[in-house]
């Protein structure tokens, strides 16, 4: 299931096996939170620029068009027409930054949709059923994203109920995966470590849910306001007590500088709403450091994005043209930099894995942090 081909210091380079196909790690996977990378982001594109993973919502999908309106249209591969790796997440991040108003219980998390303020129930069975039904290769357990800053005794109580939820996870997947009418009954279960910024608690909690021997691990509640320096501080105290012979998973981390950071850590699965998000708004990644499109000094810019980049956008049209676009609101404009950043990102990943394999990580990594440093 996972195997690892190459160790360069603490860098991990494998291959992760599932129903739907290997995934090469370390890999970023493409956040299309309601089933669609934001940007008008097709299928087909995600094809076109190396993605491995699209990763969805658990708490979007369930709210609309419905998980179960999913499972009728075949599940969410089929939904989608994309035939390799999805991770959904357990919803439980939404629920605690989308709900103004919810309430916590040992059951669950009673909270109002951002949608119509209708009352929603979640807990670990109801995201297990949810993910069930949307069918994706991986699911999350269902955990509490504790606020940064918490009290110890707050982060100690939240994270005794995220392993109590972890074992309801377990269980009611167990259960679903049974089930004849299971649109994946190969579905895999990754834990979450939890504990903010408390190393002891971060450890403790590692090595309680390395016992129960799931298809993976996540580090969760980081990138949260925390400083990177004590994001880094958390990984190098947490990650050596997660089981190595299975995939080290980041959650909602980062920019490429912390991909970078992180995989020397020895991370291999990240995700990020980043490469989007900026595209959206013309702010584009290259290996000089990321540009601003909407900058005046772009008008009459006849280079593409970046020189002998091989993406939809580079390979056809100047910054000139696509400043156009964002300048007159042209949908266009935001795809061709979406598209850019996550070839960029999806390539970066590639160079990792090469560098990996070649045991030069290291140099790699100065070379290409210094490069991104230099910005124009």
């Amino acid at each position: 299931m996972y195997k690892i081909l190459n160790v360069d210091g603490k860098a991990k380079r494998a291959e992760f096996t599932t129903v739907h196909g290997t995934i090469q790690t370390p890999v970023f996977m493409n956040v299309g939170t309601v089933a669609a990378i934001k940007g008008a982001v097709s299928t087909e594109d995600l094809e076109g620029i190396g993605t491995q993973v699209e990763l969805s919502n658990t708490y979007h999908l369930h709210v609309r068009p419905g998980d179960h309106i999913v499972k009728q249209m075949g599940g969410l591969h089929k939904f989608m027409s994309w035939d390799k790796p999805i991770l959904t997440d357990s919803g439980g991040f939404q629920v605690f930054s989308l709900a103004g108003l919810r309430k916590i219980k040992e059951e669950g998390v009673t909270f109002q949709s951002h949608i119509d303020g209708h009352r929603i129930f979640m807990g670990p069975e109801e995201s297990m059923q949810i993910q069930s039904n949307l069918g994706s290769t991986i699911a999350m357990a269902f955990d509490e994203c504790i606020p940064n800053p918490s009290t110890r005794e707050y982060v100690e109580n939240s994270v005794a109920r995220t392993t109590r939820w972890l074992e309801r996870c377990k269980k009611e997947m167990d259960r679903l995966n049974s089930l004849p009418d299971t649109v994946n009954p190969h579905q895999m279960l990754f834990g979450i470590n939890q504990g903010g910024v408390y190393e002891d608690i971060r450890i403790e909690h590692a090595k309680t849910i390395s016992a129960m021997d799931l298809d993976g691990y996540a580090v969760g509640g980081l990138a949260v306001g925390e400083s990177h320096e004590e994001m880094y501080r958390i990984l190098d105290a947490v990650v050596p007590h997660l089981p190595q012979d299975k995939p080290t998973y980041l959650m909602g981390v980062g920019t490429p500088a912390n991909i970078l950071e992180a995989v020397d850590r020895g991370v291999d699965f990240f995700d990020c709403v980043y490469p989007t998000r900026n595209g959206r708004h013309g702010h584009v990644y290259t290996n000089h450091g990321k540009l601003n499109l909407f900058n005046q000094k772009f008008q009459l810019d006849e280079r593409p994005i970046e020189e002998g980049c091989q993406c939809p956008a580079c390979r056809r049209y100047s910054r000139a043209y696509i400043r156009h676009l964002l300048k007159a609101g042209e949908m266009l404009g935001m795809r061709l930099c979406v598209l850019h950043n996550l070839y960029f990102y999806n390539t970066m990943m590639t160079e990792i894995r090469a560098a990996i394999e070649e045991n030069r990580y290291q140099e790699y990594k100065k070379q290409k942090l210094a490069g991104m440093e230099q910005g124009k």
